[in-house]
């Protein structure tokens, strides 16, 4: 199945590499958009990021809520810029999108993004969907932006929502502790035990880990939509899933109903 409209989420953990924002990451999923545009499939993007981007700049106590607002601020210009500049070299323009939770609060608000988007995509404009830390005091938590992008997913009426992570799947075990953890390729359904494993991002930065994806999941999977979770560093698997090929690594979560 070839997806007509994607949701893909970029993890603080792709965006950065050794401190840094990763060009090189992010000139790679400029690249495949590129390809996925060319066949005419709709792109949204969800991107994380802003905190670590303005920590690069101004070296601030992140253990403060105040601090981490000012460097959201700080790091959201920086980090658009770099956007902006990769994907210039594939001839795509972007659109920077600042939401929060409330905006699909209201219907009359969620209405307008869609039609916001719409625009832009009917445009061949790539919209960046972005967390608006600096001021929404209640969204550095943990898995805001996993849970945004599942929010994103569902009222712009995509198909499926690409979340790009560190790790290559939903493993039966935590692959950081037993080797013979292996990837569960199809996932019908969460159970409530695993929503209440301890939350261990791997990047100080991040603001989730695997059980903020899987209430990603959940969330979309109670709606009858899909989410698939793979590497954002080996994109061959991202891009055979999106394009209907077979593919040997990823988890796709998708209800059996």
């Amino acid at each position: 199945m070839k997806y007509k409209r994607v949701v893909i989420k970029i993890g603080t953990a792709i965006l950065t590499k050794n401190g840094k924002l990763s060009k090189k990451r992010i000139l790679n999923i400029a690249d495949l958009v590129m390809r996925l545009k060319k066949i005419g499939i709709d792109i949204i993007l969800v991107s994380s990021g802003a905190v670590s981007a303005g920590h690069i700049k101004l070296q601030l106590d992140k253990t403060k809520l105040v601090n981490r607002q000012a460097l959201a601020s700080i790091g959201q210009t920086y980090l658009m810029s770099i956007y902006q500049k990769e994907f210039y070299k594939f001839d795509i323009t972007i659109s920077q999108v600042l939401l929060t939770r409330t905006d699909f609060d209201s219907r009359k608000r969620s209405s307008n993004i869609k039609q916001t988007i719409n625009v832009l995509l009917k445009n061949g404009i790539l919209p960046i969907i972005n967390e608006n830390d600096s001021v929404a005091t209640d969204e550095l938590v943990f898995g805001d932006n996993d849970q945004l992008s599942a929010y994103s997913t569902h009222f712009l009426d995509a198909d499926v929502l690409v979340i790009l992570s560190d790790i290559d799947g939903y493993f039966d075990k935590n692959p950081h502790i037993y080797a013979d953890a292996k990837i569960r390729k199809l996932v019908q359904e969460i159970n409530d035990y695993e929503l209440l494993q301890e939350v261990s991002p791997n990047n100080e930065f991040a603001t989730g880990g695997i059980v903020t994806k899987l209430k990603s999941a959940k969330f979309l999977m109670d709606r009858s939509q899909s989410m698939f979770l793979s590497s954002g560093i080996n994109l061959k698997f991202v891009e055979k899933f999106i394009t209907g090929q077979s593919y040997k690594k990823g988890t796709l979560f998708k209800s059996k109903i």
